[in-house]
């Protein structure tokens, strides 16, 4: 393809609360095996995009453990490739990513050191499925300066904490206001960009000449009536993981089977980092309705209505409904869970009771496994 990624994992989501205190937001486990960042780089896998960089900062420490083989997204390839790069003192600067465009500016050799015409920039943060050989289609054809991916949102989403935007009936962007207090459009912009690589490199170099650090507002919004921005509308499935709400939402949306169908059977599949574990075991006396048990995982309790990730071990006389339960999580005998997200490598005492009354509850349990 005539493109290459850059994928934006470095950031920082306080509103995902407790769930972001150990980990990158682009590290999020959604449907059981997967990771956020597993759906922008499976896309550009299966869109022939060879060479990929992902810029991340923020508790990189499990997002880059996860990427550390480019083989599970097939970018271990002797031309191309995966890189990952993350702050870097040097002797031009030892600050760290101030900003998306201060992120690109820091790295910018790999742009300089790239022959493709094209980038194509994606948040990591972000649940979907895309073609981006029809997305540069569009962009060649509509003969934009700079492309955004925008979705129509239903009139009751709460879209202020979006990017929105305004269109003319040829697709140009008009407006295009960040996080805006009052929003005055349902369309928001998904986090994925084209650009022309010359020109990219250009406005990121501008931007550091001028003290200003931000993609969105110091390039998309300062240049949109300089350059021409058009808006290609997404109308498959598309999540942006900002909130604990929209987290458990998203992770609720895998156990209906149309979603399901679209993300991990028809062609093109998502892939990500395989690990060796047997297939879950569901032991005499357990019951299991409408769940997504990952690898690893033991169950002895009733389990209604939820995901329970890797490793994850749920005692005798358990109830488990609505729930989300992360990686390695040991859950004892009798205890009761509703309308949670628990946190990885948790441990739950026996006879405890944990329901989230007025929304989603974040349960963190740091007991000790094992007691004389």
């Amino acid at each position: 393809m005539r493109a290459i990624g850059i994928i934006l994992a470095g950031g920082n989501n306080h509103r995902i609360r407790q769930l972001t205190q150990d980990r990158a937001a682009c590290a999020m486990p959604i449907a059981g095996s997967y990771r956020s960042i597993d759906f922008a780089l499976s896309s550009m896998s299966n869109s022939h995009i060879s060479k990929v960089a992902v810029f991340t900062q923020y508790n990189a420490g499990s997002l880059n453990e996860h990427l550390s083989s480019s083989k599970w997204w097939d970018f271990g390839r002797k031309q191309g490739g995966l890189f990952i790069f993350t702050p870097a003192v040097t002797a031009e600067s030892n600050a760290w990513y101030r900003g998306t465009a201060d992120a690109m500016a820091q790295n910018i050799s790999f742009l300089k050191n790239s022959h493709e015409p094209y980038v194509i920039i994606s948040s990591g943060d972000c649940v979907y499925k895309m073609d981006f050989n029809k997305l540069l289609e569009y962009h060649i054809e509509k003969k934009a300066d700079i492309t955004v991916v925008c979705k129509e949102m239903p009139p009751e989403a709460p879209v202020e904490r979006f990017g929105i935007v305004k269109v003319d009936p040829d697709m140009r962007i008009r407006e295009f206001e960040e996080k805006p207090v009052v929003a005055r459009s349902n369309i928001v912009s998904c986090g994925i960009y084209v650009i022309r690589r010359r020109q990219l490199i250009e406005m990121i170099e501008r931007c550091t000449e001028e003290d200003r650090y931000d993609f969105v507002r110091d390039i998309l919004i300062r240049y949109k009536d300089m350059k021409q921005i058009s808006a290609c509308m997404m109308s498959d499935y598309w999540s942006n993981i900002s909130s604990v709400d929209d987290y458990f939402r998203t992770n609720m949306d895998f156990l209906k089977a149309e979603v399901r169908k679209y993300f991990f059977k028809e062609y093109p599949e998502i892939r990500t980092k395989v690990d060796d574990l047997p297939p879950a075991k569901y032991n005499m006396g357990s019951q299991v309705h409408n769940s997504l048990i990952a690898g690893g995982s033991i169950v002895n309790g009733t389990v209604e209505d939820s995901i329970l990730f890797r490793k994850s071990y749920v005692g005798n006389n358990c109830y488990i409904k609505n729930s989300i339960i992360l990686n390695d999580v040991y859950i004892g005998d009798n205890t009761h869970i509703e309308n949670c997200v628990v946190e990885s490598r948790g441990t739950i005492r026996a006879n405890s009771y944990y329901k989230g009354e007025s929304g989603i509850q974040v349960v963190v349990e740091h007991n000790e496994r094992y007691v004389i």
